[in-house]
């Protein structure tokens, strides 16, 4: 393709191409369609995969570290961010349910339930 041939350089269609992006975006945003949330109660702190490891079996996984950390919050493992400590959410599984620090025991669970003839031969006592 000859010099005469070429009608626009890479270089004007890049620059075409970039502003025709920026602009949608500072249309969008001026006309109010990007919504920008300010809550942050359900916002997903990170997308997390279980790896299933057997006995004696390796497993791979990266050497760099995801800047989160686990911390223990009411019995509930909550994810923090290493930058942000302040920002946490509970982990929950694919039902909303929280997923337990520890596993409960089933005698902490009797202990702290008193049976009903208990809680009758305790009112009386005081």
């Amino acid at each position: 393709m000859s010099d005469n041939e070429r009608r626009f350089t890479a270089k004007s269609l890049i620059v075409t191409g970039v502003a025709a992006i920026v602009g949608t975006v500072l249309v969008l945003e001026a006309s109010g369609r990007i919504d920008h949330s300010d809550n942050k109660d359900h916002a997903p702190v990170g997308e997390f995969t279980a790896i299933h490891v057997k006995p004696g079996e390796t497993f791979r996984m990266s050497r760099k570290s995801s800047e989160l950390h686990a911390v223990c919050e009411n019995g509930y493992l909550a994810i923090a961010a290493d930058v942000d400590p302040s920002f946490r959410g509970i982990l929950v599984d694919y039902k909303n349910r929280g997923v337990r620090c520890a596993r409960p025991s089933p005698t902490d669970k009797d202990l702290a339930t008193p049976r009903p003839d208990e809680r009758e031969a305790g009112a009386g006592d005081e």
